[in-house]
């Protein structure tokens, strides 16, 4: 037999590896996914903003009627810069404020919308002010992220939720600590939740601060013309 000749084995072949993108093709992609990924943002805002408006107004008119009690409708009120007024309301011309009536149309009282900053975050809240006896007479929260356990007491706490049911604004609504009121425009703040609870007392008095007196006056026109009706008709 012809011996064969010995020969070396032949070297490993080594895998082609794929060439690595350019700046250029990384760029492009990154452009691709953030464009794509802000149109599914965009689309499900646009599509979801309607259901939370309904949602935001419902809660608005179900706190209108908690906070004045026995209110059977309301309408929003306009603000022309220095008088309130009733009529169309529009996003440039709308108060953020609400005449409540009862039975036979009876004017009930005012909710007023105010906001202020948390420990959180910005809390929103509707409160009702009746103008005759000066008072406030009861408020909802509508927005809030206070810390659980904690600052969302300032709408789980039936005794500090109390302040607000006959809660004077003359001369100035102040925050006592818990235990310490002593007059009738003093808001015992909850323990553990100061900054919450000082936090709405400041929107009440900035609010009413803002409000009492375009309120005292549009009730005082709503009077003299009730009361001029009859002499009219006669």
């Amino acid at each position: 037999m012809t011996e064969q000749p010995h020969l070396p084995p032949a070297p490993p072949v080594s895998p082609e590896l794929p060439s690595e993108p350019g700046p250029g093709r990384l760029i492009a992609t990154l452009g691709l996914a953030g464009f794509f990924s802000g149109l599914l943002l965009v689309t499900g805002f646009v599509l979801t903003r309607p259901i939370i408006e309904e949602n935001k107004a419902e809660a608005l008119k179900a706190a209108v009627y908690k906070v004045l009690e026995d209110c059977k409708s309301f309408e929003q009120l306009t603000w022309d810069g220095q008088n309130l007024g009733s009529g169309p309301t529009t996003k440039e011309n709308a108060a953020p404020v609400y005449i409540g009536f009862g039975e036979g149309h009876r004017v009930l009282g005012f909710a007023i919308t105010s906001e202020e900053p948390g420990f959180q975050d910005i809390i929103k809240a509707i409160y009702g002010y009746d103008p005759q006896l000066d008072q406030i007479i009861g408020m909802e929260i509508l927005e809030s992220k206070e810390t659980p356990g904690l600052g969302d007491k300032i709408f789980k706490d039936v005794n500090f939720r109390s302040n607000f049911d006959a809660l004077a604004v003359q001369p100035e609504i102040i925050s006592v600590k818990h235990g310490q009121k002593s007059n009738p425009h003093e808001v015992e703040a909850i323990t553990g939740a100061t900054i919450s609870s000082k936090a709405v007392t400041r929107l009440l008095q900035k609010g009413m601060a803002e409000w009492r007196e375009p309120i005292q006056r549009f009730a005082q026109d709503m009077e003299q013309k009730g009361a001029s009706e009859p002499n009219e008709q006669n």
